[in-house]
Parts: C-alpha cells; sequence; structure tokens
C-alpha cells in the first residue's frame, strides 16, 4: 500500500491526523512530527524507500525534528518466541533469528549513511529507531542525525523487556546521549526503560529539552508514563509508535506469532499505535493516535521548558545531593580488551 506520494506533499495530507499550533510566535518554536507507521519486515530496503516518503511527507508540512518508532529499521519482532524455552532452541526458531539478523543494520554502515542522506535531503533533525547488528549480537538502538545530513550519535537499550533480552543485547553507560543542537538538547530512551528513574535523571543531568520516547506499548498505560516524564523533566515529550495489523507481518509459516495465530485475521491490529506529543506541563499536544497510520505533529514552544522549570527542576533547585545522589558510569564495557591497541593510543 502506497502510503504517501514521493513528492511533498501538501499541509492538507490525511496522513497528518493531529497538528497542535504554538500560540506565541515570539518564543523560539520548533515543529515536531512523530512517525505512526509499520515496518516492511525482513525487506530493509523497502523499509528505508518508506522511511524515506514518510520524511518527505513531514518535511513538506515544514517539520524540523521527526521521530521514528522503535526498531522502524529491522523491524520488532512482536508474537515472536524465536522457538526458544529454558534449556532449548528449535531449527525454525534459528533460521528465525538468522533472518532477523539478516534484516539488522551495521553502525556505521550503508543503511546509517542513506539515513544521513535523507536528514540532508529535507533539511531534517532525524531520530530512528533501528536494530543494530555488531557482529552477531543485535541492539535494539535509537540513531540521532542532524539536518546537515550528519550523523550525530546513537543510544541502545539498556535493559531489553523479557523475551526481548532472548534477540537483543544490553546497552551501556556510553551510548546515552544528550546532544545540543540549534532545536534543542535531544535523546531519548526506548520502550520500557522509560520507566527506569535512574536513567531518566542521567538524561536530566544532561539537560534534555526534547525527549523522543520510540516504543512498542500501544497500551493506554503509556500514556501516563510519558506524561509523567513530561512533568517530571520538564521537558517535551515525544513517543512514536508503530500501527501494524497482521499482515505487515510475513504470512505463516514464515512467521507466526506464537500462541495467538488461530485468533487472527490478516486485519487484526496487532499494535495499535498511540503515538503522541506532550507538553513540560504535562499537556497533550497532539495524539495519542490508535486510528491506523498517521504523521502526528505540534509546535514546540521552547519557552515552555523554562515556565516549568520555574515549579519544579528535578536535578536543580528540586534536587538534595547531600541526601540522594546518582553515579553513572559512561564508560564502554567490551568483554576483550587488548592492551597493545591502548599502547598505540598512548604513544600517538
Amino acid at each position: 500500500m502506497s502510503l504517501a506520494p514521493t513528492a511533498l506533499a501538501p499541509p492538507t495530507s490525511p496522513l497528518f491526523a493531529e497538528v497542535a499550533m504554538g500560540a506565541d510566535s515570539s518564543t523560539s518554536i520548533v515543529r515536531a512530527t512523530v512517525i505512526q507507521a509499520s515496518t516492511v519486515f525482513y525487506d530493509t530496503p523497502a523499509t528505508l524507500d518508506k522511511a524515506e516518503r514518510l520524511l518527505a511527507e513531514a518535511a513538506g508540512y515544514g517539520s524540523q525534528l521527526v521521530v521514528f518508532p522503535e526498531a522502524f529499521i529491522g523491524g520488532y519482532p512482536r508474537g515472536s518466541t524465536f522457538g526458544a524455552s529454558i534449556g532449548n532452541r528449535t531449527l525454525k526458531g534459528r533460521e528465525e533469528f538468522r533472518k532477523y539478523h539478516a534484516a539488522a543494520i551495521d553502525v556505521p554502515g550503508p543503511e546509517v549513511d542513506r539515513l544521513a542522506a535523507m536528514a540532508g535531503k529535507y533539511k531534517v533533525y532525524l531520530v530512528m529507531g533501528v536494530i543494530e547488528r555488531e557482529g552477531y549480537t543485535l541492539y535494539c538502538s535509537i540513531l540521532f542525525f542532524d539536518s546537515n545530513g550528519q550523523y550525530l550519535a546513537k543510544h541502545r537499550k539498556v535493559m531489553p523487556t523479557a523475551v526481548e533480552r532472548i534477540v537483543w543485547g544490553f546497552g551501556d553507560g556510553s551510548t546515552i546521549p544528550v546532544i545540543d543542537t540549534p532545536i534543542g538538547k535531544i535523546g531519548g530512551a526506548i520502550c520500557w526503560e522509560n520507566r527506569m528513574p535512574l536513567l531518566r535523571t542521567a538524561m536530566y543531568a544532561k539537560g534534555i529539552e526534547i525527549y523522543c520516547a520510540p516504543t512498542a506499548d500501544s497500551r493506554d498505560t503509556w500514556q501516563a508514563t510519558m506524561k509523567s516524564i513530561a512533568l517530571e523533566g520538564g521537558c517535551f515529550v515525544l513517543s512514536a509508535n508503530q500501527f501494524c495489523r497482521r499482515k505487515d507481518y510475513p504470512p505463516p509459516p514464515e512467521y507466526t506469532f506464537f500462541g495467538i495465530e488461530d485468533e487472527l485475521t490478516p486485519d487484526s491490529v496487532v499494535c495499535a499505535g498511540g503515538s503522541v506529543i506532550i507538553s513540560p506541563f504535562g499537556n497533550v499536544l497532539a495524539g495519542p493516535n490508535y486510528d491506523g497510520e498517521a504523521l502526528i505533529s505540534a509546535d514546540l514552544d521552547l519557552g515552555d521548558i523554562a515556565r516549568a522549570k520555574f515549579d519544579f527542576d528535578v536535578v536543580g533547585h528540586y534536587s538534595r545531593p547531600e541526601v540522594l545522589s546518582l553515579t553513572v558510569k559512561d564508560h564502554p564495557t567490551k568483554a576483550v580488551i587488548f592492551t597493545s591497541s591502548d599502547k598505540k593510543t598512548e604513544d600517538s
């Protein structure tokens, strides 16, 4: 299905489900869009093509920042167990992992180069959820790009949730960036790691202003988490989720939603979206959307950050460091360290 025309779309495009406009043009306003759309599963080139169509749509409406869902490139393997149980792996599950590994991307790599070029072409800051491949380990990651077409940084999900741990490795403190840009300080956390108060505190301490939260959680309770973060951090929160039907995944037996496959039709909704944009006061600016694939936009009045933190600055005047403090280990963790490489670095 064609989601958006290749040419830049006018503001009346039906994909723009909701838009909220900033009221005070005298302050710094940033137009932001969260993308609610599904991956083309097991087909990374086609997913990149789809991403570009959606990015062009958002740019045509004047968006300066565009946030895609968790695992948009590479896919969120919803419903799959990869044939794993305690003490056992099936041949079918191993083959499923091989195909999932093949759909992931290297960072850096050609797909990252293309995403950077897309950000530069459409002059937007781009936040993209990907499945990152490093050797034979996969990570659920966010990649950040600037409007000049430069790759800026990545965040690896620190703690995959439940069965996600079977297929994804764990991030560490070296990839928790908050990037100072002309449109604000941008960072992000993925899905349920947003519930980790110490991770959030580390990001607040780095001064995050536009908090991106790609997710796979479409439940009503997710909205409470997003509002809480906006209020707690005094920041804008942009949450992007996929909207998926069963037919957006490969048909059985190639891909099976273990345990519920018999209950599903091709049009069954398996992820209902709920993408949303929230202000530092906890007010919903756009969304949540549960109607289908959509581009959900709002104008962010960055002056609201200072207005909100007048009441509550979680790592500033409302902190008590003599009572409560946090130490963040922000160095990379590696299983193998070659001292010869360290010596060469010292000699140079």
